[in-house]
């Protein structure tokens, strides 16, 4: 009886260990902004790999970064190619994309795999390094031009979103509902590739993003998807 009490103790702990090392292996691969860069820098031949779009890309990129674009139906051959052997660090604008590469990537036999955790967006807001084509580079709107934007006498609803952002396209058709339904309130689309400096001003880091301003001063914000009535009972309250 003690030997099989022994044994079945053993067993647990072993599964216990088990799932400890597995734990530990996959948060392991995921780096914050900071230590995705500090890791590259000490891993010889590291290959980095941005999976967003040409058109992100060309706006500011990690340096060395090669563009393989996540949505491009011939991104699995692309990758298929690669030596499956070297270390490969992988990020997109806020995580999404390059999560679900990453994983594609494992599957297909890639060894060493890491994702930064939260995209560029985490990456420009500890102000990190980054390069892009001077032609395409562009700050866009400034804090204090926005500022201006939402000094209005009517409500002002801000709708922060990217052409990529799947959740944002699903909530612009009822956006646009509010807007012809709802005449006091003024909404603005704000693209945060087209306007990076204002994107970290004021610290977006994930997408969709929306912020209400009322009497000209903030009465609330949402990150994430929210639904047509979730905005209007938002709304509600507040006007």
């Amino acid at each position: 009886m003690k030997k099989i009490l022994s044994y079945l103790l053993l067993s647990v702990v072993a599964i216990l260990s088990g799932n400890a090392n597995s734990h530990a292996q996959e948060t392991y691969f995921k780096l914050d902004a900071q230590s995705f860069g500090d890791k590259i820098k000490t891993t010889p031949a590291a290959v980095i790999l941005d999976v967003r779009t040409p058109g992100e890309f060309e706006k500011g990129h990690l340096k060395d970064a090669v563009n393989f674009n996540w949505n491009d139906e011939n991104f699995s051959s692309r990758v298929d190619k690669m030596d499956k052997s070297e270390p490969v660090f992988v990020y997109c604008l806020s995580g999404g994309r390059s999560a679900a590469a990453a994983k594609a990537m494992r599957e297909m036999g890639f060894k060493q795999v890491y994702e930064m955790v939260g995209g560029m967006l985490k990456w420009r807001a500890a102000k990190l390094p980054e390069t892009a084509d001077v032609k395409a580079k562009t700050e866009g709107m400034t804090l204090a031009q926005f500022n201006t934007l939402v000094q209005s006498d009517k409500f002002v609803l801000v709708d922060f979103y990217a052409d990529w952002c799947v959740p944002c396209k699903k909530m612009k058709p009822y956006l646009d509902e509010i807007a012809a339904e709802k005449k006091q309130i003024k909404i603005i689309r704000i693209d945060i590739d087209a306007h990076a400096s204002l994107s970290r001003a004021l610290k977006i880091e994930s997408l969709p993003v929306l912020h209400f301003y009322k009497n000209k001063k903030l009465a609330w914000q949402n990150a994430g998807y929210i639904n047509k009535k979730g905005i209007e009972n938002l709304l509600k309250k507040s006007m």
